[in-house]
């Protein structure tokens, strides 16, 4: 048989790669859209349409260019929109919003100084302004404690015993204590109504410059900063050499046929990308790129089955989902932290930047995180004109 034929290692690594992917992060998915105004129905539309349209982007890209490419919803761009929250004109003008970031993610591909331009935003800003909005989601866990204390303690342990033991495992096992806790306390699940494949719904978008501000720009920038960059660096760090356009260009076009669904954003993975391009997927490196296929297969089937997730998620209380998004970032919001004030010349802007993300404050409808990019953005150009004067 030919070493770059399939086996049963890289369906592992890709089963594997797409359980803990989708597990360990669609909580925050759900609280993204729920924030920014969609409907129980218009949630499961976005969870569905981001899960196929990852799955299929990841076979496309696998098969076309025989590299592992493992694809994955935008986590810091629904972290994102949970602290960003609605804006007028509802869930149509965030729908709106994710249209025009996902061809901004199409333009960062095709047109080459413009996407430089991106990779030239100051890593300790973009670093910051993810720890902001990170910042209140992982303070979930301590609220969760002080409302439902005993139950919230039991998510909590499990999560750090799996931490210690099977980190992969932590967050997707913390989910299962949270829904066999929804379970046992009474939890109104009800299967019977709910339909065996999801469906999807159109949302018309509406298309405003406060959406845009608040929400495509921020949103673009931590997906292609937090997640495709990466992403790239990542592949590149096991011996491949992607095409980072071409790549940028196609998850792009994926996220603009899930947006007008609900879909936030699709992009590069990093995390999975290490579990499909590793040992573990194949030991010959031209034959993991059906790890991440068999991962892409995995994930259309999941998004297939999204309105099960979501009748889980409804009979679960809020706060116990909220802690469990919160564990899920709390890794994130340490490693964008550390970037972002490793260098002590750039420290304080990036200080500036996550304190204005974090308050939540707006000015004019506009959200804290454009607001903090702009203003660390400011104070490091006017240290930096201070010493050249």
């Amino acid at each position: 048989m030919s070493a770059a034929r399939p086996s049963f290692q890289s369906f592992s690594a890709g089963l594997l790669a797409a359980i803990v992917g989708f597990a360990s992060s669609f909580a925050i998915v759900i609280q993204g859209l729920n924030a920014t105004g969609a409907t129980p129905a218009e949630a499961t539309s976005g969870l569905m349409a981001l899960s196929i349209s990852m799955g299929l982007c990841a076979v496309v890209a696998s098969l076309w260019t025989k590299i592992p490419v493992s694809i994955a919803w935008s986590t810091p761009g629904a972290a994102l929109l949970a602290s960003a929250g609605a804006v007028d004109g509802g869930f149509a003008a965030a729908v709106g919003a994710f249209l025009v970031c996902a061809v901004l993610i199409i333009l960062a591909g095709l047109i080459r100084p413009f996407g430089r331009a991106v990779a030239a935003i100051p890593s300790p800003l973009a670093n910051a302004m993810l720890a902001g909005v990170l910042f209140g989601l992982c303070l979930a866990p301590v609220r969760a404690v002080g409302e439902m204390p005993v139950y919230a303690l039991a998510v909590i342990l499990t999560w750090a015993v799996a931490v210690r033991f099977a980190r992969l495992y932590a967050v997707p096992l913390a989910m299962v204590v949270t829904f066999g806790i929804a379970f046992l306390t009474g939890g109104s699940l009800s299967l019977a109504e709910t339909p065996l494949i999801s469906k999807p719904i159109v949302i018309l978008p509406v298309f405003t410059f406060e959406a845009f501000v608040s929400i495509a720009l921020p949103l673009f920038i931590v997906t292609m900063a937090s997640q495709n960059i990466p992403g790239i660096a990542v592949l590149r760090a096991f011996g491949y050499q992607p095409n980072s356009s071409s790549l940028f260009t196609l998850s792009g076009v994926f996220s603009l046929l899930s947006a007008p669904f609900g879909g936030h954003a699709v992009n590069l993975a990093a995390i999975t990308a290490a579990m499909c391009a590793g040992e573990d997927a194949h030991k010959d490196p031209a034959a993991r790129y059906w790890a991440a296929v068999f991962a892409g297969v995995i994930y259309v089937l999941f998004g297939l089955f999204a309105g099960l997730v979501m009748a889980f998620v409804a009979a679960t209380p809020g706060i116990l989902i909220e802690a469990v998004a919160g564990l899920a970032l709390l890794g994130a919001l340490a490693f964008s932290i550390g970037e972002a004030t490793k260098e002590a010349e750039t420290r304080d802007s990036a200080i500036i930047t996550f304190a204005i993300t974090a308050s939540g404050v707006s000015f004019f409808g506009v959200s804290g995180a454009f607001w903090g990019l702009l203003a660390g953005g400011a104070f490091m150009a006017l240290m930096r004109f201070r010493k050249q004067t």
